[in-house]
């Protein structure tokens, strides 16, 4: 399968009534090589997930967004404003780039106060203070940033994005380096920065870390949008590819005697005590399984969809 098969027809959210932040055909080339090409979407306040394979655009569209670059063709807006050279929009978010960003000779709470000074905050120190704590750095922060592992850079990075406390947030692989407990403790304050209404918008090569903080996904592959929305309904979509559902039943052969008669499914196979149910229409089949069932005087168990994750929708659209 190639990519051109994989992405016919990408599902679109509902663009909010009035979105924090726009991409309107945008397109970045250099020279020849064509970065990001021809994408639009429209995001507003909650958390999305930006996934594609290295090399797709991904933080070529985050550099476009926060001004670092110019389209070479299209327009990107936040808040209804133009973001590049816009010096004054950049005060209203904050970026975590991929990169190492942090001054070695600085300490933790002198790379934050730099950015709550820069960015005009009344009370740095406090604000410093605020920041720090919120990213769990307090018992590091006068120690030389250099010596940081690279998980606690980027923590501290997080702490610089969030100080003056902007309402939009782009952040690069915000995880990277982080141990199970710190990725835990981002994740909670990013969800609770999102019910307090800001938009985050955050990239990240770990699928599992995108399927339990995205609400939706942006999907970039080779430069152009392949896929946006809730990654649950995206994956209903692609009716071309096989869904698969696991069984158990009271009677599991009785039960695969009789959805083999179903018109919606392609394959049965007993596995142990469970079935597994092969169709190409995720939504038909899972209105006949439970009247199959009870035709068949079997008591359904377990009914769960296997393929429904975040890797079989990423996996699908690059055409793995």
């Amino acid at each position: 399968m190639t990519t051109t098969q994989a992405t016919p027809a990408p599902a679109q959210p509902g663009s909010p009534a009035e979105p924090t932040m726009e991409v309107i055909n945008v397109s970045r080339w250099y020279g020849n090589v064509v970065a990001v090409n021809d994408i639009s979407f429209a995001l507003g306040p909650g958390i999305t997930g930006l996934l594609g394979p290295n090399g797709a655009g991904k933080s070529t569209l985050l550099h476009l967004l926060s001004g670092f670059l110019a389209p070479s063709n299209g327009r990107v807006e936040m808040f209804g404003e133009t973001v590049w050279r816009n010096p004054e929009l950049y005060r209203r978010f904050g970026l975590v780039p991929e990169r190492e960003a942090v001054y070695p000779f600085l300490t933790g709470y002198e790379f934050v106060l730099l950015s709550a000074r820069l960015h005009g905050v009344a009370d740095p120190k406090a604000a410093a203070t605020r920041a720090i704590h919120e990213v769990d750095l307090e018992d590091a922060q006068h120690r030389a940033a250099g010596g940081y592992s690279k998980g606690m850079k980027q923590r501290l990075k997080v702490a610089a994005a969030i100080v003056h406390d902007p309402p939009v947030l782009l952040l690069d692989e915000p995880f990277n380096g982080a141990d199970p407990r710190q990725r835990l403790h981002l994740m909670g304050m990013l969800r609770r920065m999102s019910a307090e209404g800001r938009t985050i918008l955050f990239s990240s090569h770990i699928l599992e870390e995108v399927e339990r903080l995205a609400e939706n996904v942006l999907v970039i592959v080779s430069g152009r949008l392949a896929a946006s929305g809730d990654f649950h309904e995206i994956r209903k979509l692609m009716i071309d590819r096989p869904h698969t559902f696991r069984l158990r039943s009271s009677d599991n052969r009785r039960l695969a005697a009789a959805l083999i008669a179903e018109e919606s499914v392609f394959g049965v196979e007993l596995e142990g005590e469970r079935l597994s149910i092969q169709t190409a229409d995720f939504g038909k089949f899972a209105l006949a399984a439970p009247r199959v069932a009870k035709n068949a005087g079997v008591t359904l168990l377990e009914f769960v969809p296997t393929d429904e994750s975040l890797e079989s929708v990423f996996s699908y659209l690059v055409g793995r």
